[in-house]
């Protein structure tokens, strides 16, 4: 591919306030590493006509299925493009240069002449549950998930969420709760909780995109087993809590320039859990958790994958886990750790130097996509494929 001249970027983005935070925050890592250094540029590879090149950006927003389509549970829609079809079409179209997604909406594979350029340091992967606002100084979410106390009313306890792993794990806790379909982006969801008039007690969503958003304070509760016993089974969404950035897996020089942002840790964690989900077949209609989670060793830092199936009322649960070797300590302690493309056989080579690191994370990423065939494969012979096919 021709290098192009350096100029504006062009960047697809979905139109939710979440979204265009996501797209603000790659922008600004872009800033933050090529700032006031135009060599970092040149590398790159673009050409230019001016002596001090800079990057430009230029947000291209567009509504996906999954924002057009409201009244209907995300499993139900069946297509697994829900909210990246519109934005990957773009993309490969040439109306933008690269594309922002979370990266638990991306399907696991990707179109063809599409990769995955950066992925960057994953925020908190939890759940957390959101009270409303009128029953916060009445029950604690923990009483209100387990059913202790009652002050909600008669009724059954109506929990907003659209997430076929989340009503599993919530019904494994308390089978009596009423988990109820909940669509929208996070403004309209919060709205509709707090809506005194309105059925939910509670909805359930990522943590990362509460703190995204600046509403850290409405989370009530993590769900998970190192801060309540009650949610020792509790896994999250395969690449929760991470942001993506795809591009043509030809553009040379957007996989250049998206390079150093990528944060490695969270990429070996994403590409094993993502391994997992394309090995099980399994879309967002599967309740599926993952669990991933570091430890050292003499001969270097090891990766644990844990996967949970469950059915949906939650009575039966699969689990599953493995672990690998990353080779690389000091590659993955840096806090500006960087790594290559994912899903493309481009080479991007620039120096001895990037050889050597471009051998150890292609080393790094086939352990780690082994580790989730291996952890697929176990919850496979658990018998994992009659819920994943109920």
């Amino acid at each position: 591919m021709t290098n192009r001249k350096l100029g504006t970027i062009n960047i697809g983005s979905r139109r939710s306030q979440l979204a265009l935070i996501q797209t603000k925050l790659v922008i600004e890592r872009l800033e933050r590493f090529y700032s006031n250094n135009p060599d970092r540029l040149r590398w790159i590879g673009q050409s230019t006509d001016r002596d001090d090149p800079k990057l430009e950006f230029d947000v291209v927003t567009m509504t996906t299925t999954g924002d057009k389509i409201l009244d209907k549970p995300l499993p139900t829609i069946g297509s697994k493009s829900l909210f990246t079809g519109e934005l990957e079409v773009a993309l490969l179209d040439g109306k933008v240069d690269f594309v922002v997604h979370s990266l638990k909406d991306l399907p696991t594979t990707l179109p063809e002449g599409c990769a995955i350029g950066a992925i960057l340091k994953r925020d908190s992967p939890d759940d957390a549950i959101v009270m409303k606002k009128s029953l916060r100084s009445k029950v604690s979410p923990i009483d209100l998930l387990l059913g202790r106390n009652r002050m909600t009313g008669p009724d059954k306890i109506k929990i907003g969420t659209s997430s076929h792993r989340r009503i599993a794990m919530i019904k494994r806790g308390n089978p009596d709760i009423e988990c109820i379909d909940i669509r929208g982006n996070l403004n309209t969801r919060i709205s509709k909780l707090d809506d005194d008039g309105g059925e939910y007690a509670a909805i359930v969503l990522a943590k990362a995109g509460l703190d995204r958003m600046g509403w850290s304070d409405r989370a009530s509760c993590l769900l998970r087993s190192e801060d309540n016993e009650a949610f020792k089974d509790w896994c999250y969404a395969v690449g929760q809590g991470a942001i993506a950035v795809e591009c043509r897996s030809n553009d040379n020089d957007m996989l250049r320039l998206l390079w150093p942002i990528a944060h490695m840790e969270t990429t070996y964690e994403v590409v094993a859990e993502r391994s997992l989900m394309r090995t099980l077949e399994a879309g967002c209609s599967v309740p599926i958790g993952v669990r991933s989670s570091w430890s050292d060793c003499q001969v270097g830092i090891t990766l644990r994958l844990e996967g949970v199936v469950l059915s949906l009322d939650g009575k039966v649960v699969i689990r599953a886990d493995d672990r690998t070797i990353i080779v690389d300590r000091a590659e993955l302690r840096s806090e500006s750790s960087t790594g290559l493309p994912l899903e493309s056989s481009t080479s991007i080579i620039v120096s001895e130097e990037d050889f050597l690191l471009k051998s150890k994370v292609e080393y790094n990423l086939r352990e780690c996509s082994l580790l989730g065939m291996r952890v697929a494969n176990k919850l496979i012979g658990q018998g994992c494929l009659s819920l994943i096919k109920r």
